[in-house]
């Protein structure tokens, strides 16, 4: 009976973790200094990893067709990568904003 109390009691406290703090089994525990180009050309989107929180390692998460590399952000390729993904979306957000302000004057135009 104490057997049994003892095991319930500790898949609750892990589920309890488990709910209190998602991201902690999803850390990125080694990172790769070199990453080939034909890789960085295919990232679809990327999240960094601070080594403040639940997570004791600095990475840059790379997600390419569903699957995660995790590289080190000092690497000068990964860094112009990123910078270079956050101009393009930057720019089509611009874009989108662009086209709607002028299809909304269009439909005014029409109307009076």
């Amino acid at each position: 009976l104490c057997l049994l109390f003892i095991s319930v009691l500790f898949l609750t406290l892990q589920l309890l973790f488990l709910a209190l703090f998602p991201g902690a089994f999803n850390c990125c525990m080694k990172i790769s200094d070199e990453i080939p180009k034909g890789i960085l050309r295919r990232v679809e989107k990327f999240e960094t990893q601070k080594d403040d929180g639940l997570c004791h390692l600095e990475a840059v998460i790379l997600h390419i067709k569903g699957k995660k590399f995790c590289v080190n952000p000092r690497n000068t390729k990964v860094k112009k990568m990123m910078k270079k993904m956050k101009h393009k979306i930057h720019r089509r957000k611009f874009h989108l904003r662009k086209q709607r302000r002028t299809r909304t004057n269009k439909q005014k135009e029409q109307t009076q």
